[in-house]
């Protein structure tokens, strides 16, 4: 199904919470096929849901997207020729078309009150038959009983009046849909008691205002396309294409990845936020590659491409349908990877905050250290995230260690043999050239003459330098620490040694 118009799409979240992976793999979508066709990228908030309307969800909503790179050409700040961009101030609109309905004899007010239509919904279930909603109770209202409502002050709902009988069709780019029995939808609401249009109500009619010409949104939103059609059809406007997106499910491919989930035998929570990932240290290339494969192939022996090639070869019609589970020992692959491929001045940009965060200290005193730069190349292959950094180089930005003197006693060697060879060893670093050949060598063969192995000694200084045994290579991290404060650590090491 082809469509003639510019493309136009559109992502409309709601910000009544933060911007959920699934929301972010709908919004990629949209700007990976508003990019390739030339189109246009259009964010719109519909914030009419006041109950669970949330402060700080429109901004976590904008800087999710940024930190993404889908910039949109049309909405909040950026503005556009369709605007307002925001349901809430659009109210006007939707109260203008409300009325044109109700005079074509399209939609009705409701009177019943919320007890009437929970007695009718107990009704239902004492009769063990299924809840079938609204029973249109107020569609056969005379006027003068109408009249009588208003003048009595009652509050009223505006409803839809959808067809009795027949079936509603549609096509999806995406799947197969069979035709929608028209009588399963009761009459829905339109407007609110409290003046705000509800979700199908608004969206219709901003989409149309807006000249949306296709949408692509989650799958669980499919029930919902036989009443958009249907008000699409009373309102006499073009319809849009729809594509529905498959599910995203949680690791295990149980089921939908919308709640916190735990990832199954630690306590550690699933992560289903963007914020989530982001603050994690996951960069944002990986996260857009990642989500780009959640339902799309750029081939089928590729998953890592950039984004000017997604751009290039995105269609709709190249989703796949199906369901898929939350891949994420592949996210962390590609993590790895992408911070592989950064320059070591980007990627020591992108730690400061992560290192800031947890050292304690402000950005730029991390980033005159100089230490930090001779570390960050050291650690670069070892890095899946941004927050596995500091563990490793927190050694150089303290001024004291603390550590078990235990692990100063290397395997196979006595506290006085580990004590001799630190000692050794310090003494010879404070005559040698602070460069790695200028070290390599000398305490290799020193290594020799105390009849030690080379791993001995060198776990022996890396305990006293890092107070860790796991840590950036040895030579680079003592560059990193220069001879000074080398020379200091291991004396202090000497006395922790002594005290054994």
């Amino acid at each position: 199904m082809t469509d003639p118009r510019p493309v136009r799409v559109r992502m409309a979240p709601s910000p009544t919470g933060y911007f959920h992976l699934g929301s972010a793999r709908t919004a990629l979508f949209n700007w990976l096929y508003a990019r390739h066709t030339g189109g246009k990228f259009i964010l719109r908030i519909e914030d009419t849901d006041r109950t669970r309307y949330m402060p700080d969800s429109l901004q976590d909503i904008m800087d999710s997207l940024h930190w993404l790179g889908l910039d949109w050409d049309e909405g909040p700040v950026v503005g556009g020729p369709y605007g307002p961009y925001f349901q809430s101030e659009r109210l006007a609109l939707y109260h203008e078309w409300a009325e044109r309905l109700l005079a074509a004899g399209l939609a009705y007010r409701c009177y019943c009150t919320e007890a009437r239509l929970e007695a009718l919904r107990e009704e239902q279930r004492a009769r063990k038959e299924p809840i079938i909603g609204y029973d249109r109770h107020c569609r056969t209202l005379t006027a003068v009983q109408r009249a009588e409502l208003a003048a009595a002050g009652a509050a009223s709902v505006i409803r839809f009046a959808m067809p009795l009988e027949g079936e509603t069709c549609f096509t999806d780019l995406l799947r197969k849909i069979k035709p929608f029995d028209n009588n399963q939808y009761r009459d829905p609401i339109l407007v609110k008691s409290d003046g705000f249009p509800t979700y199908h109500f608004a969206n219709v009619i901003d989409d149309h205002f807006m000249e949306i010409t296709h949408i692509l949104r989650g799958d669980e939103w499919l029930s919902s396309v036989p009443l958009h059609v249907n008000l699409y059809n009373a309102l006499g406007w073009e319809i849009p294409v729809f594509a529905h997106l498959p599910l995203i499910l949680d690791p295990g491919g149980v089921g939908k990845l919308s709640k916190r989930k735990k990832k199954g035998e630690g306590d550690e929570d699933l992560l289903t936020y963007i914020r989530e990932y982001r603050e994690a240290g996951y960069l944002p290339e990986a996260m857009f590659n990642f989500l780009a494969i959640m339902g799309w192939a750029y081939s089928a022996d590729t998953d890592l491409f950039s984004r000017a090639q997604a751009i290039a070869r995105f269609d709709i019609v190249d989703i796949n349908p199906a369901a898929g589970a939350l891949p994420l020992s592949k996210l962390q692959w590609m993590n790895g990877h992408y911070i592989r491929s950064l320059a070591p001045a980007d990627l020591m940009e992108r730690l400061l905050p992560f290192l800031a965060k947890t050292l304690g200290q402000p950005v730029e005193a991390l980033r005159a250290h100089p230490a930090l730069p001779v570390l960050v190349p050291l650690i670069q292959e070892r890095l899946k995230t941004l927050d596995e950094a500091a563990s490793l180089i927190d050694f150089a930005f303290v001024e004291a260690l603390e550590y078990d003197p235990q692990m100063l006693v290397a395997k196979g060697l006595t506290p006085a043999q580990s004590l001799a060879a630190l000692t050794a060893a310090r003494t010879l670093l404070a005559t040698l050239p602070f460069t790695e050949e200028g070290l390599d060598a000398p305490l290799r063969n020193l290594a020799d003459q105390f009849g030690v192995k080379v791993g001995q000694l060198f776990g022996i200084l890396r305990v006293a330098i890092t107070g860790k045994q796991v840590a950036p290579p040895l030579f680079g991290s003592m560059i990193a620490l220069g001879r000074e404060k080398t020379l200091a650590r291991c004396l202090r090491a000497e006395e922790l040694l002594r005290s054994l």
